[in-house]
């Protein structure tokens, strides 16, 4: 809308329309940024908690490994025996419109894929571990990504409402009051030249 329009009711009635679409809109951007701040407060909690699981899981998995390296030793022909995990699955969920990624593996339940012959229950152990820590640094990747994109788009509401609250709304405002001074002043002057015509008559 061009804010430097001729004062006229029609222009007035513009103005105010727009302003209500600007103050709609204001409204539906700030209702969509606290359910996205909720959404992401409430997965930085999961980070932080999955984040503490993860380290202590991993110290044990470690630990695990060093117990049954000192039983077996080093066999890198054990390692090689365990096939490359490619079974992620990758979908999303919509929040307030914004696509959050969703992780999943399909990996079947656990196997042993290394000769009995040549290990013992200390490497079973350290494999299990080790398999718990690949399941919750997927899940911690998927938190992680999802809150990033939610701060992203945090960040573009934010500058939106912004926009809109400091600079949009203000200036229909403005325009409002201007035109409807110039309109009342039209109007003053419009009724002294009929009272001057009419008093010229009489």
């Amino acid at each position: 809308m061009d804010m430097s329009l001729f004062p006229t009711k029609s222009n007035l009635m513009k103005a105010k329309h727009s302003l209500e679409l600007a103050q709609l809109g204001y409204e539906l951007m700030d209702k969509k940024r606290v359910v996205l701040v909720k959404e992401m407060m409430s997965l930085f909690d999961d980070a932080k908690a999955i984040q503490s699981e993860i380290d202590d899981t991993f110290a044990a998995a470690y630990h695990a490994l060093q117990v049954a390296f000192i039983s077996l030793g080093v066999s890198h022909e054990i390692a090689l025996s365990v096939p490359v995990d490619d079974s992620l699955e990758l979908k999303y969920r919509s929040v307030m419109g914004i696509e959050i990624p969703t992780l999943r593996s399909t990996e079947p339940s656990p196997a042993i894929y290394y000769g009995l012959s040549s290990s013992n229950s200390l490497l079973d152990e350290a494999y299990m571990k080790f398999r718990k820590v690949k399941e919750l640094t997927l899940k911690l990747a998927e938190i992680e990504n999802s809150i990033y994109r939610l701060a992203t788009n945090v960040k573009k509401v934010q500058k939106r409402t912004n926009a809109l609250s400091n600079i949009i709304i203000p200036r229909y405002t403005q325009v409002i009051y201007d035109i409807t001074n110039a309109l009342e002043e039209k109007e003053r002057e419009e009724f002294s030249r009929l009272k001057v015509i009419k008093n010229t008559k009489q």
